[in-house]
């Protein structure tokens, strides 16, 4: 869909003032519903008819007019940054993120700024200060998070494509539950400059979009190193788009039974088993078993690690040059992460949870490390569940956080991960999670590809 529409606004059949003028008509009419997008760029259209100026000059960049949503914990410039919090929430971007500059550099144009849960905090999209975001691909139930009205904004075709950031399933969880793709990049990929992080040390900027090929175009643009992000890499980046043409053919495609125990609505995993199932016969590829003996370890140690973390970020919103001061102004889950990463930072506690954490962390990162010498990818559920009703109350942070079990492990293992839908239950989207080795973004969209379509 997205290879399509960009052909027609390179050859002049579309402009890209007439792609952003739909949809603008389009947030208009159900934005008010879905709550997805925060605030609209007022100077869209002005950017998209210099985007056809450019066209019509022969200098169509590799995104020429497409529309593409922010999350709104990425500064764009002269754009409201409020990372869905009333501590920011008259806050405006003072300089274009690097992911930004490059997206406009290549023709994107920004449509607005997508709601999240406050400061990337929840799994829900729920704890907005603006109110929590539908799903429009399961009306009145949560569309995931933490980025919420990124993934709700390209499955209510509000825009072409989206970017989130995933620090623990924060672009694969949405994904999933709003029936969409994608992709959190390896860690060092795309440059953080910007980004109004969670985990300084696990979070990555990532592309959302109706099928794969719109991932593959963005990851494209982004990726790369910079010289405002010392944690980038100098791997070159290859035409992702170009890669998808190529079969994904004998592979070792790993599915873990420590996965299958992690996951409380087992129709899920059944789904998922199937889909590798029909993707092994039809591209002549084998199923193995991969043992992730410490996944189960994953959610306890990666809370003591993001808690510490987005404490000590936090320090720098004391009300003096960024909004409010963020503990008079956050809403209880930030809070909660606050005052827990406040607690374990204490020097009485010093090594008995950061550090038995990295420790872990490390133990996880070799359990990847040896299975990826024995399967070429790892495929598993999303989420455990369903998403659940919109005010649904979950009184338990624990269980809210238990929506991340299966995305987690590869944040912590700086690997690459991606979602596609492989279907619904009881009408509602489920997605499929490949995850490929650091590094092997190639590999893992063409697995997706493969994947793309599969209902089961």
């Amino acid at each position: 869909m997205i290879k399509d529409k960009l052909l027609k606004i390179k050859k002049g059949e579309l402009s890209a003032a007439d792609n952003v003028r739909n949809f603008l008509r389009v947030i208009k009419a159900e934005n008010p519903e879905i709550n997805a997008i925060l605030n609209v760029n007022e100077n869209a259209l002005r950017d998209a008819e210099e985007v056809d100026r450019s066209i019509k000059r022969k200098k169509a960049g590799k995104l020429a007019g497409l529309a593409v949503a922010v999350k709104a914990n990425i500064s764009a410039l002269d754009m409201q940054v409020s990372c869905a919090s009333q501590t920011l929430e008259n806050y405006y971007g003072t300089f274009d993120a690097d992911v930004i500059r490059r997206i406009k550099a290549e023709g994107g144009v920004i449509i607005g700024m997508a709601n999240m849960d406050e400061f990337a905090c929840g799994s829900s999209g729920e704890s907005s200060a603006f109110g929590a975001t539908d799903n429009p691909a399961a009306p009145g139930r949560i569309p995931g998070g933490s980025s919420s009205g990124s993934a709700a904004a390209v499955a209510a075709g509000m825009c072409d494509l989206a970017l989130g950031a995933d620090t623990g399933g924060s672009i694969r969880n949405p994904a999933s539950h709003c029936g969409i793709a994608g992709v959190k990049p390896s860690y060092g990929r795309v440059s953080r400059f910007g980004l109004v992080d969670l985990s300084m040390s696990l979070e990555q900027i990532g592309p959302l979009s109706s099928d794969v090929f719109g991932s593959a175009l963005l990851m494209e643009v982004i990726c790369g190193r910079s010289n405002y992000d010392a944690t980038t890499f100098e791997h070159p980046v290859p035409s992702y788009t170009a890669s998808l043409a190529k079969r994904s053919t004998n592979l070792k495609i790993g599915l873990s039974s420590d996965f299958e125990k992690l996951c409380a609505d087992k129709r899920i995993y059944e789904k998922v088993k199937a889909a590798a199932s029909a993707f092994a016969s039809q591209n002549n590829s084998k199923i193995l078993n991969a043992n992730l003996k410490y996944i189960h370890l994953a959610i306890q140690t990666y809370y003591p690690l993001v808690y510490v973390e987005f404490f000590s970020s936090t320090r720098k919103f004391d009300g003096r040059k960024y909004g409010k001061k963020i503990e008079d102004a956050c809403g209880e889950e930030v809070l909660r992460r606050i005052l827990g990463g406040k607690e374990i930072s204490r020097a009485e506690h010093a090594g008995k949870y950061y550090r038995k954490a990295l420790a872990v962390r490390k133990l996880i990162e070799r359990d990847f490390d040896a299975a990826f010498k024995k399967v070429d990818v790892l495929v598993s559920p999303v989420t455990p569940m369903l998403p659940h009703k919109i005010g649904g109350h979950i009184s338990d942070p624990k269980i809210m956080y238990a929506y991340d079990a299966f995305t987690i492990p590869a944040n912590l293992a700086g690997i690459c991960a991606g979602v596609v839908g492989c279907g619904r239950i009881d009408g509602i989207p489920v997605g499929l999670q490949v995850m490929a080795p650091a590094f092997k973004e190639e590999l893992l969209l063409r697995v997706m590809k493969a994947f793309e379509g599969t209902n089961v």
